[in-house]
């Protein structure tokens, strides 16, 4: 009997951070699990609202984990769908951001070193404006063949097959061409701010990078993914980061549920990526493309009507 108590006391525990939440770890809901994978899960209100979020800690290191992405070629699939096409994997969450048309990835996509996607990096100009180009940078989270994890803010272009990097945000640069070249993008840069070949195994991209250096540090200006006031809309959220100490965070907030789950913002999420320790993070694609599978089950309730939305990439866990 004993022994029975010390096991569930280990799978669900209870843990409160700085900001006040508390977690519960719900392991058991989720099993099988590798003990290098912790699932938790808080209902606490975030600033007052009705909140329901999870978080999933995943080691680096661990021999048993594979830390994967997938793609889909001119159509989209359902994390469902990822998670059958990669014969069940750990964990599949859904990663950039697209377009509802042509089903293109608008981020950085790397799957065993190879660059599957890459990013948009001409936004037009509107109005008076219509003339001109708005060419940002893209922020993108990866790991490397020794499983080190970086998020740095990257170049991609068809003529490259790795990307090039940045570990400073960079302001958008404004010109009359819609397309970006590489030659443009090393001359935009200052002497203490340059690009390096960005080689890394496993990468999806997103944005607004939310944390650096442990620090709240939203680059949305740089990145140009919400405009004025939407950065402090509460929404459901997708994030990604990790901790010196090694481990992968996977955020997942549910919203758009009045009187359940309202959403959080921008600097709430990074706030509660920060008390899990998070070194570098950021924001993934949200609102209704939010969703988190374990073990084919699902966590928060998507917000479309319809149930999860196809999206055209995803990032995945799964056992070695």
């Amino acid at each position: 009997m004993l022994k029975y108590l010390i096991a569930i006391s280990l799978l669900i525990c209870t843990i409160s951070s700085p900001a006040q939440q508390n977690w519960t770890r719900v392991d058991s809901l989720f099993e099988p699990l590798p003990t290098s994978i912790e699932v938790w899960r808080t209902s606490s209100p975030v600033e007052g609202k009705p909140s329901i979020v999870y978080l999933v800690r995943a080691k680096l290191a661990s021999p048993e984990l594979q830390f994967k992405a997938d793609t889909s070629y001119r159509r989209r699939l359902t994390p469902r769908q990822f998670f059958e096409k990669n014969q069940a994997p750990l964990l599949v969450v859904n990663a950039s951001f697209f377009s509802f048309t042509s089903h293109q990835n608008f981020n950085l996509l790397i799957q065993n070193g190879v660059l599957w996607a890459l990013n948009v990096h001409a936004i037009s100009g509107k109005g008076k404006d219509s003339l001109s180009w708005k060419h940002p940078l893209g922020s993108a989270i990866g790991i490397t063949k020794k499983r080190r994890a970086d998020v740095a803010w990257t170049f991609t272009d068809s003529s490259l097959s790795i990307p090039l990097a940045v570990q400073m945000p960079v302001m958008p640069l404004k010109d009359s061409h819609s397309h970006f070249s590489r030659k443009t993008f090393k001359k935009m840069l200052q002497p203490f701010n340059k690009p390096s070949p960005w080689r890394m195994n496993t990468a999806v991209g997103g944005g607004p990078v939310l944390v650096q250096h442990g620090l709240v540090a939203i680059t949305n200006e740089e990145e140009m993914k919400f405009a004025g006031p939407a950065l402090e809309d509460r929404h459901p959220r997708t994030a990604m980061g990790y901790t010196k100490e090694g481990w992968l965070l996977i955020l997942v907030a549910e919203g758009r549920h009045p009187g359940i789950a309202e959403g959080i913002t921008l600097k709430q999420t990074a706030q509660l990526l920060i008390d899990w320790n998070c070194e570098e993070g950021l924001n993934l694609d949200g609102g209704g493309s939010s969703t988190l599978l374990i073990n084919g089950k699902p966590t928060i309730t998507p917000s479309d009507k319809s149930g999860e939305r196809a999206v055209p990439g995803v990032f995945i866990i799964k056992r070695n």
